[in-house]
């Protein structure tokens, strides 16, 4: 392995550093009600309250919420859509950082989290940081990972982490309630780790730009 150069080591996260109270938000993309992305988000809800003391850990499934594909009604109060957002929309302002789990299903984004993050309005996930995590049952996952830093922010403006983690052959990896069952499940649970940490600092680093005054959504809701 290869030597970490003397200057990075002087950033590496320690866990003195942590422990900072913070409010997390998964959200499991898969549409499936018994899915991997819901286990996988089940873990790492597991692990963000080993990690960080007296924070709170929200998932939002998309299986269970059933939306309706977007449509001009959310800009309507009174609409359907605009109705059943309205109790997401209270969890997403809650949240000072995310999880956004994806399976990879035809090499694509499942359209209903595609869906979710078109629904998500200015202020709701803006400028919070979000990691990556996608979930294949076989070799996969790394297409998701391209479809989500292309395209998955631009209007709902979250900004995703540079760690993201691809989570393969998920039948057999993160169960709950066993111990690593490979060298493999031992690395994703490491690995996963090492990414929470690091979303948690980038929770308290965001927390200061959206309080800094500097953001305006009235004038600036979209992206370019």
């Amino acid at each position: 392995m290869m030597d970490i150069p003397k200057f990075f080591k002087h950033f590496t996260l320690t866990k003195n550093t942590l422990g900072v109270p913070m409010n997390f938000c998964i959200i499991s993309g898969s549409h499936r009600q018994q899915s991997n992305s819901n286990k996988v988000a089940h873990f790492i809800a597991q692990r963000l309250e080993a990690l960080f003391d007296n924070s709170e850990t929200d998932i939002i499934k998309i299986s269970d919420e059933n939306l309706p594909l977007w449509n001009e009604g959310m800009y309507q109060a009174d609409s359907d859509i605009a109705q059943q957002w309205q109790s997401i929309s209270k969890r997403l302002h809650g949240a000072e950082a995310l999880v956004i789990i994806s399976p990879e299903w035809g090499g694509m984004v499942p359209p209903g989290l595609k869906n979710f993050l078109l629904c998500c309005a200015p202020g709701e996930v803006s400028h919070k940081p979000g990691m990556i995590v996608t979930v294949s049952a076989g070799e996969g996952g790394n297409y998701p990972v391209a479809e989500l830093r292309s395209s998955g922010y631009k209007n709902n403006q979250i900004c995703f982490t540079p760690e993201h983690i691809v989570v393969r052959h998920a039948d057999q990896v993160l169960s709950q309630r066993n111990l690593p069952q490979s060298d493999f499940d031992q690395f994703i649970r490491d690995r996963l780790d090492h990414g929470l940490k690091i979303l948690e600092r980038y929770g308290e680093a965001l927390k200061i730009v959206r309080e800094s005054g500097v953001v305006n959504l009235e004038s600036y809701p979209y992206g370019m």
